[in-house]
């Protein structure tokens, strides 16, 4: 399945299965960073409410002991229904789909994915803070980010907890800040503020036997987009279960 949204080019240094554990830093226990996956369209009457809840969460952090990551990632399937969401993308609609495979409610909008673990319709904000407070207390690997040029980035992982199964490590890059005048379809007429959307998400690689990865990424930013605005995100998740069991995030305007 090909996850690419936008071309980054080549690896530049890539992480070896059975090399040497990754020197990390512990994350602060108070602050578990937790990914809210927002399954969503601007031609969905029922996702602004959602994407209003994803924002206030972001920006209020409401949970103790969990620092919510959102990752707004726009389905393309409601596109022929009237309006054209400038943001979405099938890469995003395929992978809700790999979702509806461990989840047996399916795909609908707007709907939310805690951590890999946990579905839920994305404008519960009390079932959504209750499943965050949950992801949070799962055993976790360690994830570190820098940005060794203003180009490129690194990515280190280390401390998978014993007996994960084969993983993936993916690179989101999300904007926050966004909005959009809706013309036609569910929501024509109506100005759409969105949480932060994923502008690309792509695969760097499998964690090694050794439980580590390690890889030095290009950073292809396009015109247009916001370095202000911009996070880096990554994921170390599950292959089968879909579970994410370790998460970073690096604002880029304050790397350079």
């Amino acid at each position: 399945m090909k996850l690419t949204l936008l071309a980054f080019g080549p690896l530049l240094l890539a992480g070896l299965a059975g090399s040497r554990p990754a020197t990390l830093p512990t994350l602060p226990s108070a602050a578990v960073p937790v990914v809210v996956e927002l399954f969503t369209s601007e031609g969905c009457s029922s996702c602004p409410a959602a994407d209003e809840v994803a924002r206030t969460l972001e920006a209020t952090q409401p949970v103790p002991g969990a620092e919510v990551i959102v990752l707004g990632e726009h389905v393309d399937y409601w596109n022929r229904l009237g309006w054209k969401d400038p943001f979405s993308a099938a890469g995003f609609s395929e992978r809700q789909r790999q979702y509806a495979r461990v989840f047996p409610a399916g795909s609908y909008t707007p709907q939310a994915v805690v951590n890999g673990r946990y579905e839920l319709v994305g404008s519960r904000r009390a079932e959504l803070a209750q499943r965050i407070a949950e992801a949070a207390r799962a055993p976790r690997a360690a994830v570190a980010l820098s940005r060794p040029t203003a180009t490129t980035l690194a990515v280190r992982v280390g401390g998978l907890p014993p007996g994960t199964p084969a993983t993936e490590v993916l690179l989101a890059l999300t904007e926050t800040g966004l909005a959009t005048q809706v013309g036609r379809g569910e929501n024509a007429g109506r100005l759409l503020h969105h949480a932060a959307v994923v502008r690309a998400l792509r695969p760097l690689g499998a964690v090694g036997a050794g439980g580590t990865f390690a890889a030095t990424v290009p950073l292809a930013l396009a015109a247009g987009w916001q370095p202000a605005h911009l996070r880096a995100v990554v994921l170390v998740q599950e292959r089968a279960s879909r579970r994410i069991v370790g998460v970073g995030t690096l604002p880029l305007a304050l790397a350079n």
